[in-house]
């Protein structure tokens, strides 16, 4: 078992190793603009999940798919080559959500401000329900 220190470190080489391989190295035409955004590593760090984003349409995320799952032999040894594990841990590519994700917060937040803009709208003309002063003062208080 390694440390989590360890396994954060590898991950971040694992991350970088890919990252160039993928920019220098691969010359698949499928493989579209790629980034990727996050390596994690099982506790026995036998098995890495990499997480990646593609800008395009989604024709160009399953082609990108396709061209990752073809090179993957080829990245798994480069990563082996980078880091001198003993055990190079295998690939697994997950498309990443991050935009997708962050396009919904997106409107969440445009939605709220619209609200909140009616509500201030609203409360611009309003006035007092009751007296100025709702609370009762008591001289001897």
């Amino acid at each position: 078992m390694g440390s989590e220190a360890r396994a954060r470190k590898l991950a971040d080489r694992i991350k970088v190793i890919v990252a160039q391989t993928l920019d220098m190295r691969i010359k698949d035409p499928r493989l579209g603009f790629i980034t990727i955004t996050d390596v994690r590593l099982t506790a026995d760090l036998r098995d890495a999940s990499i997480f990646y984003t593609v800008l395009g349409t989604e024709e160009e995320r399953v082609s990108t798919a396709a061209a990752l799952a073809s090179s993957k032999g080829m990245l798994r040894t480069e990563v082996g080559k980078g880091t001198g594990v003993k055990f190079t841990p295998t690939l697994e590519f997950i498309l990443d959500a991050i935009p997708e994700n962050a396009a919904h917060v997106e409107q969440l937040l445009r939605e709220a401000a619209e609200a909140d803009a009616r509500v201030h709208a609203q409360a611009k003309d309003a006035k007092y329900a009751g007296e100025i002063n709702p609370y009762r003062e008591t001289e001897g208080a």
